[in-house]
This record gives C-alpha cells, structure tokens and sequence, in this order.
C-alpha cells in the first residue's frame, strides 16, 4: 500500500481516538473531578501530538504528489514527442494552438503555433461538417500522409502512410486488363481488291497496330483476321486513356485514300480479380462501341465505363445478311408468343411511332394481337395521329401504358422501337413483367441498355428504326403488302430523321423508301404532316434571333419568354441554325411543359455532338442528339458551355 494511504489510515484512528478520549473525560469529571482534570491534561496531549502528526502527514503528501505529477509530465512529453504520428490542436479559426514535434518535423519547422492548417499545408481541405471523423490523403515533401480530423475536438492526427500508399499503388497498377481490337469494315473495305491490294492494306493496319502495342508494353495477340486480343495492365491502360488512342485517328489516316476508310473498334475492362467476369466485361466494352457506330474505344473499370473516338460516322453496310436473320428470329419470336407489346421512347416522334406500325404489321401476319403503347400526344406527332385515326382498325392498336399493362404477360412479346434505354421508354414497368424483350434502334449504343434482351438490332448507320423495320418487313415473310397508312406512317419517320433525304442516308435508305414507295407511301400526305403553323414559326424565328456564337462556329440558342416550348420547336430551331453560313453546330435550349429543360443538338458531323449531351446526361448520334434536365434555360445553358470546354481540352472536339 503507499505511503500516504498508510498515512492516511492512521489519520483517522486518531481522529477516532481522540473522540474516544473526550468521551472518557466527560465520564470521569462527572464521576469525580480530579479524575476528570488528569484526563484532560492527557487528552490534550493526545491532541497536540494528533495535530503534529497531521501536519506532517500533510506535507509528505504535498511532496509525494508534486514527484508524482513532475514525473507524469516529463513521461507525458517524452511519449507526445515520440508518437510515431503528428498531434495538432486548432481553434474555430484553423489556427494550430498545440503540437508534437513529429508534426514540426513533418511541416519542416521548428514551431508552428499560431499558423492556419491552409498555410501550413497548401491545398488541404479542411472539414467543418460536425461529423465524428474526416479522413484526408495528401502528399508532403514527397510523403503521403493520412489527416484524420476530429472536427468536434478540434484536433489534427497525420499519420505517414507512404509505404502502404506505395504497395496500394504497385497493386492497383499491376491488375490485370484484357482488351480487344476489331476491324470494323474489313470485308466493306476489301470488297473489289484484289489479294494484292488487300494484303497491302492488311499490312499497313496490322504494322500500325503492332507499332501501337510495342509503345506501350502491350502482349498482342491475334484472334481472326480482324481480330486481336491485348493483355496489359492498368498502369499502361492509364497511359493508353491518357493518348486518348490515338490508334483510332492513325488508323483511319493511313487508309484515308480507300472509298472506305478502315476504322477499329476497341473495347477494354480492368478492375476485378475474376477472370470469366473480365472475359464478359472486355467483350461488353467492344459491343458497346460496336454498338455506337465504332471507330471508338470503350473502356470498363469497375463501375467507370469512358468513351473515346467516335468522330466518324458509322459505315453502312452493305450485306442484308443481318437484316436477314434478325427477320427470321422476331418471326419465331412472335411465332412463340401469345400477344405483342410494343412501345417507343417518352414523347414519341413519327420515327418511334412508324417504326412501332411496323412490328405490329409484323405481328399480324401471324395472326397475333399486337399493341402501341402510347401516353399522350405530343406536337411532333400530332398530324400522324390525326391520320391514323382515319383508320379505325389502325387506331385500336394504340393503348394507354395501365392498359398495356393489363394485357402482359410471362409470355408477352416487348418489341422496344427508336430506344434502348430502360428510362427512355414509355412504360419502363412493362419491361419487368416479360423476360421476352426485343430491342430495334438506330441510336448509337450508350452506357444505359435494357438488360436481358433475347434479341438486339442496334444498326447506327441507320438514317432511322422506320429504316431496320422496313428491311425486316421485306424479310420476315414472303410479298408482305402494306396498306397505305402503315406504308406512309414508315416512310414519314425516314422522312423526318433524315430531313428530308438530306442527312445520314446511304443506299439501304433510299432501297427502304422505294419498298414504301410501291407499297402506296404517300409522298404528299408526309409533306402535310410536316407543315408548320405560321405562330410555331414565329415562335422559332424569335428562338433563332436570340442566338449567340460560341467559338466563332458553334451557335446556342436559348428559348426566352415564360412559355414552355415543345422539344419539336427545340429541334426544328437547332435545325435551321445548322443551315446558317459558317455554323459546324447548334445547340437550342427551352424549357419544356414538364418543367425539365430540352437541349437539340445538331452538328454537320465535324463535331461530335454525341459526346457532348452525354456528358449532360443524354445521348443520341454524331450528329443529332438531345438529353433533359433539372434547371433554367440559362443554368443549363452555362453547364453546357463548360461541357464544351472540358471537352475541347480533353479530346479536342471542337477542332
């Protein structure tokens, strides 16, 4: 037991004694005096010595106590100051008020009292949340340090974690990444050499790409003739992203003298241990780009998926094989199932809604009930409503989304036209209530797509989905014959993709509308549909008046007023801003009846205006694209300029 608690305890027994004395002395003064006087000269002697022992025991007590805290507090410092981490205390206003010296040593000063956390570490960010801790990595004199707050406290731990930071880095860079690098047009562009001419070819392209793989540490490896799979790590994938891949652009260069230029189509995926997952990953990330018209690459690392290239527009092609066999497997799809839905993309446009027609004159030369899912209608289709009810066998097919989901089933065909993301549809709840899903779009592919399709017929190059449906009509059955309604409501949605004929068509669109065409199309019935109101015109005459040019060839236009504007006002503005003199693009912005705010984007194919809207949120082609969101015209409008700024700085879009 220590001193003083000894101490202690003796203290009070006398205490206790004395008490005791007293007692006694009262007892025998009044048992006789003199006994009574005797007793109180020795009490109070009792007492004296009682008073100096306390005394004394007061001061060894004293003097224990002040060793005690002497010798905490010498090991109190000699523990703070070889804490193997930094201890820093900082007042409201970040202003350091305590610290260890490991965290001198580390700031490379001698005291740091009175200095601002901001000064005395350029850059750091530092919380003021009242969370219970806020964890911070910062590099520092060529160290990497870990800053844990503690924002209630007000105190600063930095611990170095350079070491572990380094093996982290070693590891993250080492992970395996498999890519894929695909010819796109091979047999396109071999078509009419002859085997010398194609074995020059092959050897410039084949040369390129190996010259690629030797500069950046890449194992190549050849799977087809069009074909090779490449084996690297992150380290050089971080490189590859960085060139932007340029492979893309020396590639098309070095064949830019063919008809048809050569493209490739690159898909890459990284981040995950398993081996069969990075297997299905690569080969999603080049379906992606395939998907999205090639001449691009696609890389997929965890859940980061990026875009790069895309500044060609995709190569028609020139066989209908496909178009063949996608025919023949709706034809058993439909075949097999007991009724047909089919729906297009929200605010459906006469594209959506031909294409739509369509499939269900498929459906019904089979004899199965087929429906168009239609919400309301919206100005762009308007016209082509008012001539489809004309035709009142025509018209029953059209249903309200709660009636379309009355009528599916397991067994339930979805046919999903013009679109091919899950959001974009008309009744997104359809596609859970069926696992017979078929996708027919001309979009180029975007990170979004409806999972678990049995059948895809993505084709880019396409001016429209009237365009893949009519091909598919002349496939699935034998002298199928249109009536003149479905043969219009088809040629009117290629009609308006391509404006009339006059942007994104190849051979195969004029081939679609010469079948519409000896089918009945009416020519004259699509020119009515397509007239505009002299106040709609007015309207876009004072959108276009209030246009700016950005960049010296780039024209955005914001819809002012408080009244909403149609997204077809939208894009008939973008339109005619496109036909100015010296403008590559436009961007037209509105505020929609829905309260989101529209972007039409249009560019004469020099500009990849694709990128640009997904950047934002949308999507669409290399030319022609849209997207919808939250905010004010001029919110947006600003998000939009900064999108092209970033862009042009990381890809150079705007050259």
């Amino acid at each position: 037991m220590p001193k003083f608690l000894v101490q202690r305890w003796h203290g009070m027994h006398n205490v206790w004694a004395l008490v005791l004395i007293l007692l006694l002395t009262v007892a025998l003064a009044l048992y006789q005096w003199v006994l009574g006087l005797i007793a109180l000269v020795l009490g109070a002697g009792v007492t004296v010595y009682a008073l100096l022992a306390e005394r004394a025991f007061r001061k060894d007590l004293d003097d224990y106590v002040l060793t005690l805290s002497y010798r905490i507090k010498g090991v109190g410092n000699d523990v703070m100051g070889t804490l193997p981490f930094g201890i820093a205390l900082y007042n409201e206003d970040r202003e350091i008020q305590w610290h260890n010296n490991y965290l001198a040593q580390m700031a490379g000063r001698p005291n740091i009292v009175g200095l601002t956390l901001t000064d005395l570490f350029p850059g750091i960010q530092v919380p003021v949340k009242e969370k219970d801790a806020h964890r911070i990595e910062m590099t520092l004199n060529g160290r990497v340090y870990e800053m844990l707050f503690r924002t209630r406290e007000r105190v600063l731990y930095a611990t170095d974690i350079t070491e572990s930071w380094t093996i982290k880095q070693k590891y993250e860079n080492e992970k395996l990444a498999l890519g894929i690098v695909m010819m796109d047009n091979l047999e396109e562009v071999a078509q009419g050499m002859d085997e010398q001419q194609r074995a020059l070819m092959l050897s410039k392209v084949t040369g390129e790409i190996n010259e690629w793989s030797r500069e950046y540490g890449l194992l190549l490896r050849r799977l087809s003739s069009d074909k090779y799979m490449v084996i690297t790590n992150q380290s050089a994938l971080r490189r590859l992203e960085q060139s932007r891949f340029e492979l893309l652009d020396e590639v098309r260069e070095i064949t830019m003298d063919l008809k048809l230029p050569m493209t490739l189509s690159i898909g890459f995926a990284s981040g995950t241990d398993n081996m069969e997952e990075l297997g299905h990953l690569v080969q999603g990330s080049l379906d992606i780009a395939l998907g999205r018209g090639g001449d691009q690459a696609v890389v997929k690392v965890g859940d980061r998926q990026s875009f790069y290239g895309g500044k060609s527009n995709a190569v028609e092609k020139r066989t209908r094989v496909r178009a063949r066999v996608i025919s023949h497997a709706l034809r058993d799809l439909i075949k097999e199932s007991d009724n047909i839905i089919v729906m297009g993309h929200k605010m459906p446009d006469m594209d959506a809604i031909g294409a739509a027609i369509g499939v269900v004159k498929a459906a019904r030369q089979f004899g199965k009930e087929a429906h168009i899912v239609l919400e309301s209608v919206n100005p762009a289709i308007v016209r082509m409503v008012d001539m489809i009810r004309e035709d009142e066998k025509l018209y029953k097919r059209f249903v309200s989304p709660e009636q379309a989901l009355g009528m599916i089933g397991k067994r339930t065909l979805a046919v999903v036209v013009d679109t091919h993301r899950a959001s974009m549809v008309a009744e997104p709840k359809l596609l859970q209530q069926t696992e017979r899903i078929v996708i027919i779009d001309h979009h180029r592919r975007s990170e979004e797509f409806i999972d678990d399709a049995v059948l895809v017929y993505m084709e880019p190059y396409a001016s429209s989905t009237c365009e893949l449906v009519t091909e598919v009509l002349q496939y699935i059955q034998d002298r199928i014959v249109l009536d003149v309604r479905e043969a219009t409501a088809l040629l009117a949605g290629i009609t308006v993709d391509t404006k009339s004929f006059s942007m994104r068509t190849g051979s195969r669109t004029f081939e679609a509308a010469s079948f519409l065409r000896r089918n009945g199309a009416d020519a004259m019935l699509i020119q009515r549909m397509l007239k505009e109101d002299l106040e709609e015109y007015i309207k876009k005459a004072q959108i276009i008046q209030h246009a700016e040019i950005y960049r010296g060839d780039i024209a955005i236009a914001v819809a002012g007023g408080t009244q909403p504007v149609t997204q077809l006002l939208i894009a008939q503005a973008a339109d005619t801003l496109l036909t100015m003199t010296g403008i590559r693009a436009s961007f037209v912005i509105g505020m929609r009846a829905d309260g989101l705010v529209g972007i039409s984007a249009r560019s004469l194919g020099q500009i990849n205006v694709q990128v640009v809207m997904e950047r934002m949120g949308g999507g669409g082609h290399l030319s022609n694209a849209a997207c919808q969101m939250q905010g004010t015209p001029q919110e947006v409008a600003a998000k939009l300029k900064k999108a092209l700024k970033e862009l042009e700085e990381e890809e150079g879009i705007l050259e």
